[in-house]
C-alpha cells in the first residue's frame, strides 16, 4: 500500500484545547470536521496517548481554535511537538474560559475559535473520535486559516508525532517525490544540513531561510543566534547534524 495517497486528503491546522480554570492541555489537530447542522456537532480525532484526550473525557468539552497561516512558530511548536505530561503548554499563552463548560480557549492570533460540549466519544483504533455540541462559537480575525497542504507544501512543515494519518513512505524513484520536506532532494548533497530534534524540520544551507531573512548558501554555523526553527520555534541548540 502506498500511505503517501494520505497525503492528498485535505486537513486544516487546529488547536484543540480542554480542562478547566485549574488544569489545561491543548494540541495540534488536523482531523476537525463538522458533521451535523442541527445540532451543530463538530468532531475532533485525538490520540489515546494525547493528555488533551484526557482532560477531554475528565471534563466532558473542548474548544478549538483555528491557526491562520500567518501562525506563530513557537505555539505550534509548544503544543504539537511538546508533551503536557512533561511541560505546562499553558504557561506562556493567555486563554479565555468559555461561559458554560468553563473549557480554555485560545483566541488571540487565531482566524476563529468554538466552545463545544462533549457529547459521543468512539474509539477508532489509535484514536478516539470525540464528537462535541457547539455550545459557542466567534470569528476573531480577517486572515487566511492554515491548511495541512500549505503548512507542508509552503511552510515545509513536518507531522507532529500523533497524528492520525499514516506516516509517508519515502519513494526511490525521482519521479514521485513526497511532499514532506524531510524526504525532499533526496538527489543533493547533504553536507551541512541540520535536523531539529523536536519537529524533524531540515535546515539546509543550500536553501538557506528566506521567511527569516536568511540568505541560500547561509551555514548553519553562520546562522544568527536569534534565529528559531521556523516550524516549532525552538533554538538552534536543538538541532543535529544530519548523518
Amino acid at each position: 500500500m502506498n500511505s503517501n495517497a494520505f497525503n492528498t486528503l485535505s486537513y486544516g491546522v487546529y488547536l484543540v484545547s480542554a480542562g478547566n480554570a485549574e488544569v489545561q492541555n491543548a494540541f495540534i489537530a488536523n482531523s476537525v470536521f463538522q458533521i451535523s447542522a442541527s445540532p451543530c456537532l463538530i468532531a475532533v480525532s485525538c490520540n489515546k496517548n494525547n493528555y488533551t484526550a484526557e482532560l477531554m473525557l475528565k471534563h466532558d468539552c473542548f474548544s478549538i481554535s483555528v491557526l491562520p497561516q500567518d501562525y506563530d512558530a513557537a505555539l505550534l511548536g509548544n503544543f504539537g511537538f511538546q508533551s503536557g505530561k512533561n511541560i505546562q503548554k499553558f504557561a506562556k499563552y493567555a486563554f479565555s474560559l468559555g461561559e458554560t463548560t468553563h473549557c480554555p480557549i485560545v483566541k488571540e492570533h487565531m482566524v476563529a475559535w468554538m466552545e463545544c460540549k462533549l457529547t459521543h466519544v468512539t474509539d477508532a483504533g489509535t484514536h478516539l473520535l470525540m464528537i462535541g455540541e457547539v455550545i459557542d462559537a466567534d470569528v476573531v480575525s480577517t486572515e487566511e486559516p492554515l491548511t495541512y497542504a500549505y503548512y507542508h507544501q509552503v511552510k515545509k512543515g513536518t507531522l507532529p508525532p500523533n497524528a492520525p494519518h499514516a506516516q509517508p513512505v519515502k519513494e526511490v524513484a525521482a519521479s514521485a517525490p513526497t511532499k514532506h520536506s524531510e524526504l525532499e532532494d533526496t538527489d543533493t548533497d547533504t553536507d551541512g544540513k541540520y535536523v531539529c530534534q523536536i519537529c524533524g524540520y531540515v535546515y539546509d544551507p543550500a536553501k538557506g531561510d528566506p521567511d527569516c531573512g536568511i540568505a541560500p548558501g547561509t551555514p548553519f554555523d553562520d546562522l544568527p543566534d536569534d534565529w528559531c526553527c521556523p516550524i516549532c520555534g525552538v533554538n538552534k541548540d536543538e538541532f543535529e547534524q544530519e548523518c
